[in-house]
């Protein structure tokens, strides 16, 4: 079962989350504090980060964006407060799924797995790496290049890069995304892909403000290309 670090301050949620988890068999260290959760981090070597998001001191996005620096370990952001501000600027800081408290350990379970769970690839045939003007992406090897320098992607990056380009030139809505890459399937939050769509740019364009890959089409969604 996938080892889970928990950073939350509130005792009593701590203690709830933690306790579910054990007794779903998931080995879970916790954190009361953003510094004592990142002092965490190299001993016990999670699979998984659930981080609250409004922290005392050091608060969740802070932690967030110190975790990627150097990690690319999967994030849920724990929050009271599903339509704050602040959970836009967490998934920015490369968050790949929040979850709104009070949340039932069964929920949580199912977003852990859907983060975690193994990207199958495509059939049909697919080659083994595919090259999509200076992109090349390793569907079997989950990796990402660009001009022969390999990409440093989050989790539900990696998995809506290789949506996309599964379909190059079709279009997808940010419901049908939420869907397939996140596995929402009900009607979500849009803020997820559009935050991920951002982060992705930032890495694999030239000049993001000017997509040349990922492409907006205003009212319907999303597409790859053409390039």
């Amino acid at each position: 079962m996938p080892r889970v670090l928990l950073i939350e301050d509130d005792p009593s949620v701590r203690e709830g989350v933690e306790l579910g988890l054990r007794r779903r068999g998931h080995e879970v260290r916790t954190a009361a504090t953003g510094e004592a959760g990142l002092a965490a981090l190299g001993e016990f070597r999670p699979d998984l980060l659930l981080l609250d998001l409004m922290l005392p001191g050091m608060n969740g996005v802070q932690v967030c964006r110190r975790v990627r620096e150097s990690s690319q370990l999967p994030i849920i952001m724990l929050t009271a407060r599903g339509d704050d501000f602040d959970v836009v600027i967490g998934l920015e800081a490369g968050a790949d799924d929040y979850i709104v408290k009070p949340a039932r350990t069964e929920v949580i379970e199912a977003r852990i797995r859907a983060v975690l769970r193994r990207i199958e690839e495509p059939g049909g045939g697919r080659p083994a790496i595919e090259h999509h003007g200076a992109l090349a992406v390793d569907r079997a090897g989950l990796t990402v290049a660009k001009s022969g320098e390999r990409l440093a992607l989050a989790p539900s990056e990696l998995k809506l890069l290789l949506h996309l380009t599964a379909a190059p030139e079709q279009v997808f809505s940010r419901q049908q995304l939420l869907e397939h890459v996140w596995e929402h399937n009900y009607h979500g939050d849009a803020r997820l892909v559009d935050a991920c769509v951002r982060r992705l740019r930032a890495k694999i364009e030239d000049t993001p403000g000017d997509p040349r890959y990922i492409q907006t089409l205003r009212g319907f969604g999303y597409r790859f290309g053409p390039l």
